[in-house]
Order: C-alpha cells, then structure tokens, then sequence
C-alpha cells in the first residue's frame, strides 16, 4: 500500500517561499508608511504651489506692469489720462492701489469719473467718462465750457453754435453757477433750442432769454421738468416775459 506521507520540499522551495513571504511583508510595510506620508508630501507640494504662486504674483516680474490701456478718453487725449494716472511699469500688478491711480485721474478737470481694473496678466485699463458741455460762462473775459454740475473743465475761443451761454456778474456766486447748469442741463432738446442765454443772477434767480428777446423767469432748478412741461403752453401766448418760477402759477406779461 503506496504511503500518504507528503515529499519534504527541497532547499530550493524552501527559499523561494521565504523570498515570497519577505517580498509581501515589504509590500506591506512601505504601503503602511505610503499612507503615512502620503498626507504630508500631499501638503508639501501644496505649500510648494502656494509659495510660487505668492511669488510668482507679488515679487517675480512675469506679471509685472508693461502697459496701460484707456478707453473712453475722447477729446481729453489718451496720453493725458496715462499721464495723470501715472501707472508703475515694471511693479507687481496685484500690488497696484487702484483707488489712487483713479483719483489721479479723476484730478484732471475734464474727467467726470474713471474706473481701474487689472487686465491679467500685465496691464491696466482705465476706463474714463468725459464731462459733456451743457453750456459755455464768460469768466474773467474768458469762455469757459462748464458741465451739468456746474463744473468748469475747458476754453473756447469761440463759444460752439448753438451752445445756451451763462450770462453773469462779477459777484455771482459759484453756487448760482452750479444751480444755472443745472437748469441747462435739464431743459429738454426743444426748448434748450430756442434759448440765446442765461441770465444768472442768484440761485433762485435764475432766467432763460430767448432767441426771439422773450425772457423766461425760471427760478431755481427745482422741479425743472415741471416748469419746461408748464411752459411749453405758454410760449403760444402773445407776451414778453413768462413766469414759471411757481410752477402751479405761471403768469405771462
């Protein structure tokens, strides 16, 4: 009867199953430290990333400043806005005070408002909103454009065809000034057409002289679309001087 009894193994199995067995025992361990280091590399190459990027944006020179767009400048000129804004070429863009590039800019008279931005990776846009004439002052013998706000920003040799002209004295204070373009500013297209000047004597005395002598006594700017709306009628009527100081009374003499 052949024995049950199993071979014993030869040297030679004998060594390759230790070599297995060691084989997997490393695996395991350096997948045991793996997941214990894997966090930490994990946040080393974050912090290594964030280094960079840090650099990279506030002391390397690749996103440094090499130009300034501006748009909307029109009649002020380009090369007047960058002057004024006087941009840092060369310095980190992320690092630029915006708030005082727009000041500069909105220094310059012509200039109603002006709003910076960065423009990735290496420029500045300006973007400018011009004053717009509503009407021209003569000041010290010299005509001057002024803007809806009263704000005086440019000459004229000539005053423009068409342009209402601010009639004052030499006492008249700034604050009528600023209360007569405001009146211009808001008279409508059809009326504005019709006015030779502006007679500017206080703030509340305020007239329009029309092209044909009539004189219009309009007051403040208060309610100033109420007057135009009331007035429109009483151009109809024969008279020399219209009152719509009183919007709710007007009177014709």
């Amino acid at each position: 009867m052949p024995s049950s009894r199993r071979p014993d193994p030869s040297p030679a199995d004998t060594g390759e199953t230790l070599r297995r067995t060691r084989t997997r025992f490393a695996r395991r361990q350096w997948s045991r430290r793996w997941l214990t280091w894997k966090p930490v590399l994990a946040l080393a190459v974050l912090v290594a990333l964030v280094v960079t990027g840090i650099w990279a944006v506030y002391f390397s020179s690749f996103l440094a400043v090499s130009g300034v767009e501006v748009s909307g400048a029109g009649s002020i000129g380009a090369a007047r806005v960058r002057t004024a804004a006087a941009v840092p070429t060369g310095e980190p863009l992320a690092t630029l005070d915006l708030d005082q590039i727009r000041s500069r800019v909105q220094s310059l008279a012509a200039v109603r408002s002006a709003d910076v931005t960065r423009q990735w990776p290496d420029q500045v846009l300006i973007r400018v909103r011009p004053r717009t004439v509503v009407a021209v002052v003569d000041i010290g013998g010299r005509l001057r454009g002024m803007d809806a706000d009263g704000v005086v920003f440019r000459d004229y040799q000539r005053a423009p065809a068409g342009m209402p002209r601010l009639q004052t004295s030499a006492d008249t204070p700034a604050e009528a000034l600023q209360e007569g373009a405001k009146v211009v500013g808001a008279l409508p297209a059809e009326l504005a057409a019709k006015v030779d000047h502006v007679e500017v004597e206080t703030v509340d005395q305020i007239s329009l002289v029309l092209h044909d002598g009539r004189v219009v006594r309009w007051g403040s700017a208060e309610q100033s679309d109420l007057k135009a709306e009331v007035l429109a009628p009483l151009l109809t009527q024969p008279g020399h001087e219209y009152d719509v100081t009183v919007p709710g009374q007007p009177t014709v003499r």
